[in-house]
């Protein structure tokens, strides 16, 4: 499975970079104590990098940041994804707790400051994802939403052959999430205009890496 981008996408955005990659046989659990205590290592690297006030001053931070705004989402308010990973962290609090292949590649998106995504890959239809501007009257469910959302239309969606399965860069799908029940998945790394593509791989060798390291499985 390939991810494309629309040519509308491409047109306005034309440095945007998206990388996918397939990861099977994987063994999901709750929680992993030896997870946990690498977590305190990753949280004490960032730590000794950053601090709260230098961080909307970093070049990747700062480009997600600029992306946001260009799509029309206050970034202030809604946070990007790595930003608000690595600010729990500087707050002197941890990452939630969600399960270890979603704990393990949450880590390398706050160490790496790059997004990433994964998605349960038995549930998604059809031979690749487009990345397109959504429809007027388009519904999504995301994670932890009561209800669907009823899209404006222009917003930036991720869809397989028959729905959505996420707002791109920043809220992931229910229905193709990752659960303990996950097998297999796409990893995807969400870049951004002014991200080059090197940093992207870096992000998902990282990612990579910690997923096989407290999920098992392979490339």
């Amino acid at each position: 499975m390939k991810i494309v981008l629309s040519d509308e996408v491409r047109l306005k955005f034309p440095n945007l970079h998206v990388l996918l990659k397939r990861i099977g046989g994987l063994s999901v659990r709750e929680r992993s104590e030896e997870l946990e205590r690498f977590k305190i290592e990753v949280y004490q690297r960032i730590r000794s990098r950053f601090s709260l006030e230098s961080l909307k001053d970093d070049p990747v931070i700062r480009a997600y940041r600029d992306f946001f705004w260009r799509i029309g989402i206050d970034p202030t308010k809604i946070r990007p994804a790595s930003e608000a990973l690595i600010r729990r962290i500087l707050s002197g609090g941890g990452l939630p707790t969600i399960n270890t292949l979603v704990d393990s590649y949450n880590l390398a998106s706050a160490e790496s400051r790059i997004a990433l995504a994964a998605f349960d890959a038995d549930k998604l239809e059809g031979e690749g994802l487009v990345m397109r501007f959504a429809r007027s009257g388009e519904e999504f469910l995301g994670i932890g939403m009561d209800k669907p959302r009823r899209l404006e239309g222009g917003e930036i969606v991720i869809a397989d052959s028959k729905r959505l399965i996420a707002i791109y860069p920043y809220r992931d799908a229910d229905y193709s999430k990752v659960t303990l029940e996950t097998r297999s998945i796409y990893l995807m790394t969400c870049g951004v205009p002014g991200i080059d593509i090197e940093k992207l791989r870096e992000a998902e060798d990282l990612a990579t890496k910690y997923i096989l390291r407290f999920c098992g499985g392979s490339e």
